[in-house]
């Protein structure tokens, strides 16, 4: 089984999320609570900031990858949303023990995805959050952002966010208008048409190792 859109999601994890945060300040922890798009932004200074701290990570620090992804991302991700989501009517037919696994393994392949860009990111990264369009009192929109790079590149990414109790959380995202969780439905369909929910935890676990 193959997932094309992994490729889109490293690019997204170091021009996007990752990428946002340029300026090296101390910042306060991201308000879920206040305006979605300055959470957006301190999300990213957020992660980037422990990336960089110390020196950056070395080559092959894999835990020190991973313990900046689950402290400073994980906690603004929806991912049983997005799994949800992508597994579309497929999510209704499981049973909550094949939810629970699809969710995880899902999860650990987004979480790979952004781990393994992490030690990518240009320092000359920057962004400019776009004029938002809509309701700002809204539980469910869009923050949309231009990233620039050192090599002169813009990169559109957007950012599909809804208000829980605990806050503002990320369950969705958008580069040059492919959305994450369009891709997704359409080869979750495939793989679970062909082997099956528990063929699709089987393939995504794999992936993981």
């Amino acid at each position: 089984m193959r997932f094309p859109v992994i490729s889109l999601l490293q690019r997204l994890a170091l021009v996007g999320l990752l990428g946002l945060g340029a300026v090296h300040v101390a910042r306060a922890a991201p308000d879920g609570q206040g305006a979605p798009d300055k959470f957006v932004q301190d999300v990213a200074d957020e992660t980037l900031n422990a990336l960089k701290a110390g020196g950056g990570v070395k080559p092959g620090d894999v835990a020190r990858v991973n313990q900046v992804v689950t402290q400073h991302i994980l906690p603004y991700v929806d991912f049983e949303k997005t799994t949800r989501l992508s597994a579309g009517r497929y999510w209704r037919q499981a049973t909550p023990e094949q939810q629970k696994a699809l969710a995880e393994a899902f999860r650990g392949t987004l979480v790979r995805t952004y781990a393994g860009a992490l030690t990518r990111v240009d320092n000359q990264t920057a962004t400019k959050t776009l004029p938002f369009r809509g309701d700002p009192k809204a539980d469910d929109l869009v923050v949309r952002t231009v990233i620039s790079q050192s090599n002169g590149q813009n990169t559109g990414v957007d950012y599909r966010l809804e208000k829980t109790a605990s806050g503002w959380k990320i369950y969705d995202l958008n580069v040059e208008n492919i959305w994450l969780i369009q891709n997704y439905r359409n080869q979750f369909a495939q793989e679970i048409n062909q082997n099956g929910i528990d063929g699709l935890i089987k393939a995504l676990n794999q992936r993981n190792k």
